[in-house]
């Protein structure tokens, strides 16, 4: 097999559009263990991830 088309470990890891999970365009909420934090776009185009 031709070492170039294996799989690498950044193939593995699920990847996902922030604005996917940022409906409204603005915060999403994301729930981990029971806390909830907040995702949020800056106008900038940041990320801001807060509890």
């Amino acid at each position: 097999m031709d070492p170039s088309n294996m799989p690498t470990a950044e193939d593995a890891i699920p990847t996902y559009d922030a604005r996917d999970l940022v409906v409204d365009g603005v915060q999403a909420r994301l729930v981990l263990d029971g806390q909830t934090y907040v995702l949020r776009i800056t106008r900038a185009g940041k990320l801001i991830l807060t509890k």
